[in-house]
Parts: C-alpha cells; structure tokens; sequence
C-alpha cells in the first residue's frame, strides 16, 4: 500500500512539474526565447545548439525577414545531430562538431517551422511573429 501511494504521488509530482514547467502558452516571450536570435545586415541570424536535444527548444522570430538558422554541434553524438525540418523539406546530419547555416524562405506572420531530430525525440520550434 505504501508502495503504491508514494508511486501516485511521484506521478502526481512529474506530471505537476511538467505543467509549471511548460507555462502559460499564451504569454509574451521571454528574453530567453528571444536572445538566440540577432540581425546582421539585414538578415535574421537564430542560433541554435544541438547537443543531448535543441536548446533552446522554442524561439521567436521576426517574419517576413530572410533568415539563417546556425546549427551549433560540440561533441554532439546522439540522435539530435540527424537534423530534419519538415516545413521546409531539409534533412541532414550535423557534423559533430561545428556550425551549419541552413538558409530558410522568409516565413509568413503565425508561422510555426519545427526541427527534431531523425528519431522524433528532440524538437524544437520557432515562432514567427
């Protein structure tokens, strides 16, 4: 019986952290999820790093801007150096260590592009705003 009981309440815990976790998806951006990406000459440049999963896992852009995203590997081995972006049809497997600029089309207000990785494990996403 005790077993079970703290079993529920572990559950409960997990389930409860992942809710706070995750936060209102209603709410602005915070500076985290926007401090990745920078404006060259013109250009958005959004950095992300892929290592043991994307990180950040969400980021928010400005639409109607051509744009780059700059894949960083360091000694990245796992599944998310087999990189596939479905909206725009690129698959590739990142170098583990490195940097790859994928060119993307200026993407409409609203849009939601997602990576993840070959496996479905790791993802993440940009927002264009």
């Amino acid at each position: 019986m005790k077993t079970i009981l703290l079993s529920i309440m572990g559950i409960i815990f997990i389930f409860g952290s992942v809710w706070l976790l995750k936060g209102n998806p209603n709410s602005a951006p915070t500076e985290s999820e926007k401090e990745n990406v920078s404006i060259v000459d013109g250009r958005q440049i959004i950095e992300i790093k892929a290592r043991g999963g994307y990180s950040p896992s969400l980021t928010y852009a400005k639409a109607n801007t051509p744009t780059t995203i700059k894949m960083i590997t360091n000694g990245t081995f796992d599944c998310s150096s087999s990189l596939v972006i479905p909206g725009i049809g690129y698959r590739t497997y990142l170098p583990q260590t490195g940097i790859t600029e994928i060119e993307i089309p200026e993407q409409e207000p609203d849009t939601k592009l997602q990576g993840l990785c070959s496996m479905g494990m790791f993802s993440f996403q940009i927002k264009f705003e």
